[in-house]
């Protein structure tokens, strides 16, 4: 057990071995996401999947997984889903996925976890949000979320005047600026939470986390899944943390059910979805995101051993 002062000196200089080593995924996560944000209007993105009607929710999960939006953006984009009077699948199919992860998220994932885990994360969001399409689809043809939207039923939308100005296109200078603010929300929380992790490395027994969520233990899946719920933070600081945990003992799996279960269930994610739908849909969408995340969860911890009895 090394003592405080050995222990803090070491997690500093892991802190500092772990942005030198991989600056370049957090550099290009930042400028991804600044690009995305600036150029992404979301009702363009709206009108997209209302369009795309008879892949509704492939559409749905494509652009949900691949635009970086925060709870009020992927709220912003429901909304003007909602209004065409577009079917429950492809809405829930977007509320499950969206959340889960986006380009510049599957680098920060890589730069962390490296990059097996990070595309089957990446890989889970969009078989997650194809399942969640699915079962709404079932659930509306039986009737089940009837009367769930919060909203008024859509009125017809005139279009838009010949003469309306068009949105103006960012320059390279609102290209740093809006770099720059993401740098400045991002460094910060991934130093911080790096730090905590290595910290918590040197305080928490091995045996522990072993115990709890190692690999081999049949109800470390669930566990972490339900944990999920109410203590993921954000993406920023939970997978620093998480990675850290992961370093000492606790298997992928686990790891793997808490991120899909609590990125999806974050306070701003439910806030969102109860500002739109009653409580089945939302419950739809909790539940796809807890028992997918386990059976995600059991599935990576499986895997490597299928792979060695396959002699791969």
């Amino acid at each position: 057990m090394m003592s405080w002062v050995d222990l803090l000196v070491y997690s500093v200089e892991r802190v500092w071995l772990t942005l030198k080593a991989d600056w370049y995924y957090l550099v290009l996560s930042i400028g991804i996401s600044a690009w995305a944000r600036l150029n992404l209007d979301k009702e363009k993105v709206a009108d997209f999947c209302r369009r795309n009607r008879t892949s509704s929710v492939l559409a749905s999960v494509g652009v949900a997984v691949s635009t970086p939006l925060c709870s009020c953006g992927t709220t912003a984009v429901i909304l003007g889903m909602m209004t065409s009077s577009m079917s429950w699948a492809p809405i829930v199919a977007f509320m499950v996925s969206s959340p889960l992860t986006s380009p510049g998220e599957l680098l920060y994932s890589a730069s962390l976890f490296g990059w097996p885990f990070a595309l089957a994360f990446f890989i889970s969001s969009i078989v997650l949000g194809l399942a969640g399409g699915a079962l709404a689809y079932f659930a509306e043809s039986r009737g089940w979320l009837k009367g769930q939207s919060r909203l008024a039923p859509p009125a017809s939308v005139a279009p838009e005047p010949n003469g309306a100005t068009p949105r103006a296109r960012p320059g390279w200078r609102d290209l740093a600026r809006e770099a720059g603010r993401g740098a400045r929300s991002l460094l910060p929380r991934f130093t911080v939470f790096v730090f905590v992790s290595y910290l918590l490395n040197g305080l928490i027994p091995r045996s522990w986390l072993s115990s709890l969520f190692g690999q081999g233990r049949v109800y470390g899946v669930p566990l972490a899944a339900t944990l999920g719920l109410p203590l993921y933070l954000n993406t920023e600081s939970s997978m620093p943390l998480l990675a850290g945990l992961m370093r000492s003992g606790m298997s992928p799996g686990a790891t793997m059910a808490f991120l899909i279960t609590g990125a999806g269930t974050s306070v701003g994610a439910i806030a969102g979805a109860f500002t739109i739908a009653r409580w089945r849909v939302v419950a739809l969408v909790v539940g796809t995101l807890w028992i997918g995340g386990i059976l995600v969860g059991y599935g990576c911890n499986a895997l490597p051993a299928l792979l060695r009895s396959l002699g791969l």
